[in-house]
């Protein structure tokens, strides 16, 4: 988004580095691995992070987390320093 835009339905975006989602991705695995890759809806899948940046060019995909685990667990396992994820600094964050 330009730093200029004035659509009053982007103001809120204003300085936004980026965008970040999970999904989920189905997946055929070995039938004694499948409870810990079932999800809540009992699709057996992979929970994908991906982040991009404004220009939306992928920066940053962590995959293979069963489709049981909540997002907010990929997330804190992407953040640490072996799988490399950083928050830039600048623009409020």
């Amino acid at each position: 988004m330009d730093e200029d835009c004035t659509h009053p339905r982007w103001k809120y975006f204003m300085g936004c580095l980026g965008a970040l989602d999970g999904t989920l991705i189905d997946v055929t695995i070995p039938e004694a691995d499948k409870a810990r890759y079932r999800t809540r809806k009992g699709t057996v899948s992979v929970n994908v992070l991906a982040a991009c940046d404004r220009s939306m060019r992928y920066i940053y995909m962590l995959t293979g987390w069963e489709g049981s685990a909540a997002d907010a667990r990929v997330l804190r396992d992407a953040l640490t320093p072996e799988k490399g994820f950083k928050v830039p600094n600048g623009n409020g964050i």
